[in-house]
Parts: structure tokens; sequence; C-alpha cells
């Protein structure tokens, strides 16, 4: 019987369009201001056919926009749609990860600022209605309605095993 969770699995269906290393540094790019191609090629060191292939698909996941530049439409600028825009905690979240845990003794080499006030963008967390920082331990998986019967057993055997204090949710903070 094929594994069907991968596809009911909203991560799995988000990394099969910006899963890849790629992809990720071109939604940078565009969080970080850039919008022409050879901005992109200029900023990531990146092969054209590469590139081109990763506009293209984000183009088509409509994550971001592409506006025709010059007559018959060969320069673009491309730019984030809503769908793409709402990916800015993960390219955050992303950010904030890499610099706790993979910066060298320097120190992280991005500085997130809040432009109002100067201070350091607080970390990325998830977060209660009363925007109170959760752990995960405070969470529980449930089936969606569009979960299938396999999502259901599932997510009900991660419940039988630990009811939401699965070591991987818990915060070690």
């Amino acid at each position: 019987m094929a594994n069907t969770l991968n596809a009911q699995c909203s991560v799995s269906r988000t990394l099969d369009l910006i899963g890849d290393q790629w992809t990720m540094l071109v939604l940078r790019e565009l969080f970080w201001g850039a919008h022409r191609f050879e901005e992109f090629r200029a900023n990531l060191g990146i092969a054209r056919n590469i590139l081109s292939d990763r506009l293209r698909k984000l183009t088509e996941a409509q994550i971001i926009e592409r506006h025709a530049t010059s007559a018959g439409g060969r320069r673009a600028e491309y730019h984030l749609s809503r769908r793409g825009r709402e990916l800015l905690p993960v390219i955050l979240s992303l950010l904030q990860w890499g610099d706790r845990w993979l910066a060298d003794e320097c120190g992280p080499p991005v500085e997130i600022r809040v432009r109002a006030s100067g201070e350091l963008l607080p970390p990325i967390r998830p977060r209660g209605a009363d925007g109170q920082a959760l752990r995960g331990s405070e969470l529980v998986l449930q089936p969606g309605p569009g979960a299938n019967d396999e999502m259901r057993a599932r997510l009900a055997a991660i419940r039988q095993q630990a009811p939401m204090a699965a070591p991987a949710l818990q915060s070690r903070k």
C-alpha cells in the first residue's frame, strides 16, 4: 500500500515547492529587495538555468509574480505575491536558527532589527491567541478536515504514545 502521509502532509507539500537550497535563497533575496534576474545571479552566484527554473516554479506556484519591464516581456522583475510574503516567518525562523546554532565565533552575519525601535527582532516562536509563547508540549496534533484514514490512524498512534509530549516537540531551552 502506498504511503499517502507525505501527500497529506503540509510540510511535505511545502517542501515540494520551496524545499531546495536555491529556491530558499531566491526567496531570501526577494525579501532583501532583489527583483531582477541579474540581481539574483550576482547575489547568489547561481547558474542561469537553475535560476530560470526556480523563478518559473515559484511563479507557477503563485509564490512570486513576474512583471515584464520591457516590450516583448524579455526583461522582468519578480515580486513576492501574498503567498510569498506569508513565507517571511519561515525565512526569519531559518535565519534565527542558523544564527543560534551555526554562526561562527564572530556571531551572526546579519541582524534583523525593528525599523521603528532599532531593537533586535525577537525570536520567532509559536504563540497562543493571547500572544504568549508556546512550547511544543503545549500543542496537540489532531486530524484536520482533509485528513485521510491513514493520517487519522497515525495521529491517534502519536497521541497514544505521548499526548503531544513527544520529545521532538518539546522546547529544550
